[in-house]
């Protein structure tokens, strides 16, 4: 009998990764989205596989299952800034209530809980690099709060379901992650700098650009989260690459790598953005014997080969027309 998993976000960007997978490992997958900023197309591929079901919902409310599951992988939240600040009750409704929720029923049902936290609970960071220890330095009024804040109650509500009702949960914080399936709208450096050097448009630089970013690869991360989940440590556990760009660097990288001619435009830079980011990934490699193993470079070709399929489908019907 196939081992049974649910992946709350599942049709979002790491949450779709995750589902094909846990698919590859044998499971049977069940993904539940609200599709507030996931997609059904980033999972329809699935559905021809077998042993997948999708299920339009909120786990911020009720979520009615037919079977238990084995496992459950709580992605599900708008993730990048453009999308919490768009949607910021519903940010800090599913970090809240759809914790809560997810918790519950892996109480109920048994199962191995895993929450996917973030870096930004460290907020702009006075350690360098981030270790689990690190208690952050995060402004819990200002914009970005709802995300990070969001975060922080759902591994405060993770790590008391372990204690108090013995529930089999684990938290990682999940560095700066890109690859296929990202929004090309969702504001974040990867895609932004990809598709406007794609179009040839300017390459917007927040700050004078040398604010730091380390970023790392979906594959890589989706393989710590399933380590993570064999795991028995609670963690908070970091997932992430320790190799860090600053943003000016990152973007003269994808420039080369399209071959573009984009210029760059320099722009302030948002409220409360972090000045550093680095994972200390010590504890991931004892615990998980877990290390990222893509080449940056490596990584947005295989991004940059993905945007621009997409945006040769959107300029499709401008062609036909």
């Amino acid at each position: 009998m196939h081992k049974r998993a649910l992946v709350t976000g599942g049709a979002g960007f790491i949450g779709s990764h995750l589902c094909e997978r846990l698919l590859d490992e044998d499971y049977e997958v069940v993904c539940v989205d609200n599709l507030l900023t996931g997609s059904r197309n980033n999972v329809s591929h699935l559905h021809k596989r077998g042993r997948f079901s999708f299920l339009h919902g909120d786990v911020s409310g009720p979520v009615y299952l037919d079977r238990p599951v084995d496992l459950i992988l709580h992605f599900a939240s708008p993730a990048s800034p453009f999308a919490y600040g768009r949607y910021p009750i519903e940010t800090l409704r599913v970090g809240a209530l759809g914790t809560l929720n997810t918790l519950e029923m892996a109480r109920d049902m048994r199962a191995r809980f895993v929450l996917a936290s973030t870096s930004e609970v460290y907020g702009d960071p006075l350690e360098h690099p981030q270790s689990e220890t690190y208690w952050g330095n995060v402004n819990p009024v200002g914009p970005r709060s709802v995300y990070d804040e969001a975060k922080r109650f759902a591994e405060a509500l993770t790590a008391t379901f372990r204690r108090e009702h013995g529930v089999r949960a684990s938290i990682v914080r999940i560095f700066n992650t890109f690859g296929p399936r990202m929004a090309p709208d969702d504001g974040r450096v990867v895609p932004t700098f990809v598709t406007q050097a794609l179009r040839g448009e300017p390459l917007p630089i927040t700050g004078d650009g040398r604010q730091t970013r380390s970023i790392c690869y979906v594959d890589d991360i989706v393989e710590g989260v399933l380590r993570m989940a064999q795991a028995d440590t609670m963690g908070p556990v970091n997932l992430g690459n320790d190799e860090e760009l600053s943003v000016l660097e990152l973007a003269e990288r994808i420039k080369e790598l399209t071959g573009s001619d984009s210029r760059f435009v320099f722009t302030r830079r948002p409220t409360d953005d972090p000045e550093k980011r680095r994972p200390d990934l010590r504890l991931a490699r004892s615990v998980l014997d877990w290390s990222p193993r893509t080449p940056i470079d490596d990584g947005l070709r295989r991004t940059i080969a993905w945007f621009e399929e997409i945006l040769a489908e959107e300029q499709e019907p401008q062609a036909a027309s």
